[in-house]
């Protein structure tokens, strides 16, 4: 960015692994897309050695870093670290998608309230060739559920004020799942969210994705977090909604991959 240059105004943030490039240049044609309506940045942080992945990379206008190898929340870390003036936050998975208007319709929520510090929008789940499968549109349920319940917001449908998320500190790096619950969770003490019910993403569904594949330790961890910040006089009683949660969504990722 030269001095006589405005800085993007949306920080895209895209760990990669380097092992789905097919996936991969699909992410990217996305985000490709969402620059005609908004102005971002997009770095992908991905290894040293991931050569192929880093060139697709630059060849849609991607700045590369390096993968600091020490988790997932490290490695969004060391993207939002790359910051050069941007206002706001924005992940997307290496196989997952931004819908056509998606990110201008959460940076419009935030605009249109200066008090919000998220925005986030409905999330599509689809299967390997892009099918969809379900549609997650909680709204505004998604705000009163994240402290006991399920995590109903999308991190690849959300978009933070970067100034907010680095009050926090960005992402826990000791979570390997439920690293933006925990953020959210924080978050949503500081300020406001707001929402739509429109699909602004999409989330891939497969056998190897890191949350599907591990539901059981992403449960638990995510229930882990929420008793982090839960009120003492509260946890003698967790039970009675825990375990309901936990086997209500393990019946609905069920339902899901019978579908996929």
């Amino acid at each position: 960015m030269t001095k006589s240059e405005s800085p993007a105004r949306i920080l895209v943030v895209l760990p990669t692994l380097g092992d789905r490039l097919e996936t991969l240049e699909e992410t990217l044609q996305a985000i490709e897309e969402q620059r005609k309506e908004v102005s971002l940045r997009l770095v992908v942080v991905a290894p040293a050695n991931a050569g192929e992945a880093r060139e697709l990379s630059r060849k849609y206008g991607a700045d590369v870093v390096d993968d600091p190898k020490t988790g997932i929340s490290a490695a969004i870390n060391c993207g939002i670290t790359a910051r050069q003036g941007e206002e706001f936050y924005a992940w997307m998975g290496d196989d997952d998608l931004f819908r056509p208007g998606g990110l201008k319709l959460l940076l419009k929520l935030l605009d249109e309230n200066p008090a919000a510090i998220v925005s986030y929008g409905a999330c599509e789940y689809i299967d390997p060739t892009g099918k969809i499968l379900a549609t997650s549109k909680a709204g505004k349920l998604a705000q009163f559920l994240l402290p006991w319940g399920p995590d109903l917001i999308p991190h690849p449908g959300a978009m933070i004020r970067l100034n907010s998320l680095e009050a926090i500190g960005g992402f826990d790096t000791s979570l390997k799942y439920a690293m933006d619950l925990d953020a959210f969770l924080q978050l949503q003490k500081m300020g406001k969210f707001v929402c739509t019910t429109i699909p602004v993403s999409a989330f891939r569904w497969h056998p190897d994705s890191l949350t599907v594949a591990n539901r059981r330790n992403s449960s638990l961890e995510s229930e882990a977090v929420k008793l982090r910040y839960l009120p003492a006089v509260l946890r003698p009683i967790r039970f009675l909604w825990v375990y309901p949660i936990r086997w209500a969504s393990s019946i609905a990722a069920q339902r899901v991959s019978k579908r996929s």
